[in-house]
């Protein structure tokens, strides 16, 4: 039996170091800088926090999947330490957010939920907080069961009135959250009014962008200071993993929000920051697809005598369609609908061939969900009542195939009701 020979090399760096350049570059404490504020979004999407890798010349992002990183000797290092604090993969998922909402700097957290928990991390006993009535019931849930247990007071309030918005404001209030469209009623909120009202009150405004994404929404440039997303949804697209993210407009933003992810853990994994910057890079297109479609089955149903109370911003029947036109650079493809009862809801759910009956948004594939028993299980009968949300709501999110086949596939389940 031959003998296996084992080398022992005492420094493996040494076996191939990366150019002076490229290692100048890593220890200079971050990947390149790059100034993409003259780019177009589609530009943007592909190449801001994406560029070559340094040290090998690999286009697309690598993932580093290390927990904690050799340091250049007593207390410096490479620009990162323990992932926790930072990683690679994060920072470029991190710095491509911060570019497409047009923010100073971008957090990447386990989930859209984590980042409300980060949102409201620095608040203290008795600051007040206004929020948007009609939101995610998960909103709803950490609000009302665990954030308001830390003395924080939440106020739901309609945010779509702007006098109901100035009422609410009070010498305490630190924050005005909003949902716009909100889920799923698609009720808008003025951002740039809300903002007006905030700011002469001291209070900062942020916005859950999910519904639109950074692709035709721009909160930060209509006023607001802070943007969040469900990463889940539009951004990473494929509906292949969780995250959130919120993005900040100054720099106590980016203190504030940094040390949230490292003293409370509350941070993106490597492997769903690489996911989401694989994402990014389509959105511009799947978005366009994910529109179109959109208005053709939301021009279906507004038309079918099934389908009632139908809600998409991008109806001209909308009693915010001007508003919609104005803040939004497109119409995105979320929207409800009713139909009679529960029952018909779920004869019309068991008869979809092409729609999934599940919940989550925003991937390539079209899904349909009973909002009652989804989004809004969380909460009680009487509170979705006043939300508006009925037994009958079906909430949409269009996906990129062939509208036609989408349509169809509503039509045939609409007839088995």
């Amino acid at each position: 039996m031959a003998k296996a020979t084992i080398f022992c090399v005492g420094d493996f760096r040494g076996l191939k170091a990366p150019a002076p350049s490229a290692l100048d570059k890593l220890e200079a404490g971050a990947f390149p800088k790059q100034d993409m504020a003259e780019y177009k979004y589609a530009t943007l999407a592909v190449h801001a926090g994406q560029h070559p890798d340094p040290l090998t010349g690999a286009v697309n992002v690598p993932l580093y999947l290390s927990s904690t990183f050799e340091l250049t000797g007593i207390g410096t290092d490479r620009g990162w330490d323990y992932s926790r604090a930072g990683n690679p993969t994060r920072d470029r998922l991190e710095t491509a957010l911060a570019a497409l909402e047009g923010g100073t700097s971008g957090h990447a957290f386990a989930s859209g939920m984590a980042a409300i928990h980060a949102l409201v991390a620095m608040l203290k006993a008795g600051d007040h907080v206004v929020c948007s009535k009609d939101v995610y019931a998960g909103t709803v849930r950490l609000f009302d069961q665990i954030v308001s247990g830390y003395g924080i007071e939440i106020e739901y309030v309609d945010t779509s009135d702007l006098t109901a918005v100035e009422r609410a404001m009070r010498p305490t209030t630190k924050l005005v959250h909003i949902e716009t469209p909100s889920n799923p009623l698609m009720i808008l909120t003025d951002i740039a009014g809300v903002a007006k009202i905030a700011h002469a009150h001291g209070a900062e405004v942020s916005v859950d962008n999910t519904f639109l994404s950074p692709a035709l929404q721009s909160p930060l440039a209509l006023g607001a200071d802070i943007v969040m997303h469900s990463t889940t949804k539009y951004l990473n697209g494929h509906s292949d993993g969780i995250g959130g993210a919120l993005i900040g407009s100054k720099p106590e933003h980016k203190e504030r929000f940094l040390l949230v992810q490292k003293a409370a853990g509350n941070f993106l994994s490597a492997f769903e920051c690489y996911l989401v910057l694989r994402g990014i890079k389509t959105m511009p297109l799947r978005i366009k697809q994910h529109e179109e479609n959109g208005r053709a089955v939301a021009e279906f149903l507004a038309g079918h005598r099934k389908a009632a109370k139908v809600a998409y911003p991008g109806l001209k029947t909308h009693p915010q369609y001007e508003l919609a036109a104005r803040q939004q650079k497109g119409f995105g493809s979320m929207m409800s609908f009713e139909l009679k009862s529960r029952e018909e809801a779920a004869r019309f759910l068991g008869a979809l061939k092409i729609f999934l009956n599940a919940e989550s948004l925003g991937g390539v594939e079209s899904l349909a969900s009973h909002s009652a028993t989804t989004t809004h299980a969380s909460v009680s009968a009487e509170t979705r009542a006043a939300m508006g949300i009925t037994e009958g709501r079906i909430r949409l999110s269009v996906g990129i195939e062939d509208k036609d086949d989408l349509i169809a596939d509503l039509e045939q389940a609409l007839g088995k009701v």
